[in-house]
C-alpha cells in the first residue's frame, strides 16, 4: 500500500511530522507537496494530487490531506470517483470511518489537531481494516451508484450542451 500525503502551508509542518511517523512504521509514503513552506500556496492543488492518485488505485492506495480546518481538502478530494475522504477529529472517528465507510483519504485539521492527536488518529485510521459487514458493503455500493449516476448526468448534460451549440452554429 502506498500512502499519498499532501498539505498546503497551514498543514505543512504536521504533514512532515506524520510523513516521518509513517516512514518510521515502515509504510511507503509519497509526498505530493507542498515540498517547501509557501504561505501563498492553496490547498486545492495538493488535495487534487492526492485524490487523483487514490481515485485511480483506490483498492490499494490511501491518502492523507491536511489544511487548517481540513474541510477544504475534504471537499476537493470527495469530487473524485472512488474517493471516500473523511474529515476526522478523534481516533474513534478514524476507526469508524474505516470500519463502516471504508474511507481511503484521511483529512486532518492542522489548525485544531496537535501532533500527538494527529498521530493517534493516523495510526488508528491506517491500521483499521474495512469491516466488510454486509450493511457497510451495501452502503459503500450505494455511494458508488451515486457516483455513477452523477457521472452519467454530467455526460448527458455535456452532450446536450454540445448539440445545442452545434444547432446554434448551424442556424
Amino acid at each position: 500500500m502506498v500512502i499519498y500525503i499532501g498539505a498546503d502551508h497551514r498543514g505543512f509542518e504536521l504533514k512532515n511530522f506524520l510523513k516521518q511517523e509513517l516512514a518510521n512504521q515502515g509504510y511507503e509514503v509519497a509526498d505530493v507537496g507542498a515540498t517547501e513552506l509557501d504561505p501563498n500556496d492553496d490547498y486545492p492543488a495538493f488535495a487534487r494530487k492526492v485524490a487523483e492518485k487514490v481515485s485511480v488505485d483506490f483498492e490499494r492506495a490511501r491518502g492523507v490531506l491536511l489544511c487548517k480546518a481540513g474541510v477544504g481538502v475534504s471537499i476537493v478530494a470527495n469530487k473524485y470517483p472512488n474517493v471516500r475522504a473523511a474529515l476526522v477529529a478523534t481516533p474513534d472517528q478514524a476507526y469508524d470511518s474505516r470500519t463502516d465507510d471504508d474511507s481511503n483519504i484521511l483529512c486532518l485539521a492542522s489548525g485544531y489537531t496537535d501532533r500527538d492527536m494527529a498521530k493517534q488518529i493516523l495510526m488508528t485510521w491506517i491500521q483499521t481494516p474495512f469491516s466488510g459487514e454486509e450493511r457497510h458493503v451495501r452502503r459503500v455500493k450505494q455511494i458508488q451508484e451515486v457516483e455513477l449516476e452523477l457521472a452519467q448526468t454530467v455526460a448527458e448534460q455535456a452532450l446536450a450542451t454540445h448539440e445545442k451549440l452545434r444547432e446554434d452554429d448551424d442556424a
